[in-house]
């Protein structure tokens, strides 16, 4: 689909900016990471193969624009880079915030928009490597407006940004080989008999005695790489947990793992999962993969393939932020999901608040549309007693969230597992 999409690959810029780097251009061009809004929207309005062709009409747009001494290049699902001459920047950005395209058969006509992060090359951009950086931080600048702008260009603080990210990058090796990499785990409780039924494994990084959290490092290890180690990293660790829990005799709960998308691609995936599980004798119904919905062909055909191989080996998974990412619903017709995970921003407060009223809607659209095709729903960040009982209600029966856990570290949870191990003794 790349270069159907773009008839370009990202050697193609990488070896474009080496020759201007080369002939001490660079400083005459202006680089862009742009992200196409709503694409899993308007794929799952008119179909993947329509949508397909409405991005690539929108493409070959900017792509007219910049030539002759441009080049445009997908890095991702709906993510591209281009790089362009500065008297061409306020044509691109204008075009870029929105426009209208037309498919090459005259079908189908559409108003794209995109957010955009912009970095104005300098001598300090010396790789291509470097430049990604710049512009991935560019890009998530540009997400956080909340303005009309829908862009954003590359600063001091954005640049800062990227310094930390090397620096965190460059802990990486000595964290895994010093298991600075810590397993937590949230509880995700049963509401019918209020149970503990479950459990989410959630990484923490333990640091000289600092707590790093996820949200500094999971980005930065997403961007090189190193997310792919580091999931096969808590897998390991959370069947060496199970293990450990089933010779000391406790009654042993279900635990879910996070995986990256970044994963996508690799055809070794499921055995790589099931060898590591089988590694530690830890039986499969124990184990549970919560994978992200995605909204490109590419990646679709992938997700798909590993969810049935998975679901072949007895490996139950989870469909984690169901709702976010305007998921169609072949994910959920063609794909043998165990459970979906219904995101935090779909469960009601329990208020009468216009906005709380829409939210209420749709987790009962969600949850009945799961279980009429017989798959179970867990709600996440659930917060009050009110959240907890609206749920029960509209038949979501499992529950993640502060109202009964925040993540423990190993200890509190055995304590958790401990109570549970006392209830099924007792009966």
């Amino acid at each position: 689909m790349e270069k159907m999409l773009t008839g370009m690959k990202k050697r193609n810029m990488e070896d474009f900016l080496d020759k201007l780097i080369i002939e001490h251009e660079a400083e005459a061009y202006v680089a862009v990471s742009f992200n196409i809004r709503g694409m899993g929207n308007i794929n799952a309005q008119v179909g993947l193969e329509s949508g397909t062709a409405l991005m690539r009409a929108y493409v070959d747009g900017l792509s007219k624009i910049i030539a002759p001494d441009g080049i445009v290049v997908r890095a991702d699902g709906a993510t591209f880079s281009a790089l362009f001459r500065k008297e061409k920047l306020d044509e691109v950005i204008n075009y870029l915030k929105r426009t209208e395209v037309e498919t090459q058969d005259g079908n189908l006509r559409r108003s794209i928009s995109s957010h955009a992060g912009y970095y104005i090359l300098t001598d300090k951009c010396r790789t291509y490597k470097e430049l990604v950086g710049i512009l991935e931080e560019a890009l998530r600048a540009a997400r956080s407006h909340v303005d009309s702008n829908l862009y954003a260009f590359c600063d001091d603080e954005i640049l800062k940004k990227i310094s930390e990210a090397k620096r965190i990058e460059s802990m990486f090796r000595d964290a895994v080989d010093n298991e600075e990499f810590m397993v937590f785990y949230q509880p995700k409780v049963e509401t019918k008999h209020y149970r503990l039924k479950g459990a989410e494994a959630l990484c923490r990084w333990m640091h000289d005695g600092e707590m790093i959290l996820p949200f500094r490092f999971i980005p930065v290890y997403e961007h090189s790489g190193d997310i792919v180690e580091l999931d096969f990293y808590m897998i390991d660790h959370v069947c060496r947990d199970i293990r450990r829990w089933l010779d000391e005799g406790r009654e042993v709960v279900r635990v879910s793992i996070n995986l990256s998308r970044e994963h996508l691609g690799d055809k070794n995936l499921v055995e790589e999962i099931v060898q590591i599980v089988d590694k530690n004798r830890v039986p499969h119904e124990y184990i549970e993969i919560e994978l992200t919905e995605t909204s490109t062909e590419v990646d679709y055909v992938e997700l798909k393939d590993i969810v049935k191989r998975l679901h072949e080996a007895g490996i139950r998974t989870s469909i984690d932020d169901f709702g976010v990412g305007y998921s169609s619903m072949n994910l959920l017709l063609e794909l043998p999901w165990d459970m979906v995970k219904i995101d935090r921003s779909f469960v009601p407060l329990g208020t009468e608040d216009e906005e709380d009223k829409k939210r209420l809607i749709m987790m009962r659209s969600i949850v009945s549309m799961a279980l009429a095709l017989d798959i179970e729903c867990i709600a996440e960040g659930v917060e009050t007693v009110q959240q907890m009982l609206l749920l029960k209600e509209n038949g979501c029966f499992f529950i993640q969230g502060y109202y009964f856990d925040r993540p423990l570290p190993v200890e509190e949870f055995e304590e958790r597992l401990d109570v549970l191990t006392e209830i099924r003794q007792a009966q």
